[in-house]
């Protein structure tokens, strides 16, 4: 009896550990698109200021300045497109690896008992949380330091 209702707790708090995210509400949507359209502006403030130093630096043409903007714009439209494409299969990939997983349960499901079945599935849950519990560590903690790290020298190294 003990073990089913450990059993039952351990399911209950993984299903809990699992919960999605809430649904963006409208104001959250509204709240992203005005900062996804600040963060286009300042890119293309800081692609005007790069541009001027580089006239300035190398002493170019209009005709140059023309020319490299123009590059410049089919360079970030390729990638922009390349983002894209890749989003596409990573949403691919992951929708397989839920089919592979929806089926390994259900196999494990004919094989098992329900007791045993639950078991299975709050011990699954508990290292579900475990690595996910590490990986906000990683990600908050040491990981997030060594990124910023990385990040700040990149930024504040001089070119020669």
């Amino acid at each position: 009896m003990k073990k089913l209702i450990l059993a039952a707790a351990f399911l209950s708090l993984g299903t809990f550990a699992m919960a999605q995210k809430a649904p963006v509400t409208p104001e959250q949507k509204v709240a992203m698109e005005k900062r996804r359209a600040e963060m286009q502006q300042n890119r293309e403030v800081k692609q005007q200021q790069h541009l001027s130093e580089m006239q300035k630096e190398l002493n170019l043409t209009k005709a140059q300045v023309d020319k490299i903007h123009a590059i410049q714009d089919r360079h970030q439209a390729e990638r922009k497109t390349q983002m894209q494409q890749n989003q596409q299969l990573r949403k691919q990939k992951m929708e397989g690896m839920k089919l592979k997983q929806q089926q390994m349960d259900n196999e494990m499901r004919a094989i098992l008992t329900p007791e045993q079945y639950q078991k299975w599935q709050a011990k699954k849950q508990m290292k579900m949380a475990e690595r996910k519990a590490k990986f906000q560590q990683n990600k908050d903690g040491l990981g997030g330091m060594k990124k910023r790290q990385m990040h700040k020298k990149m930024h504040h190294q001089k070119t020669p």
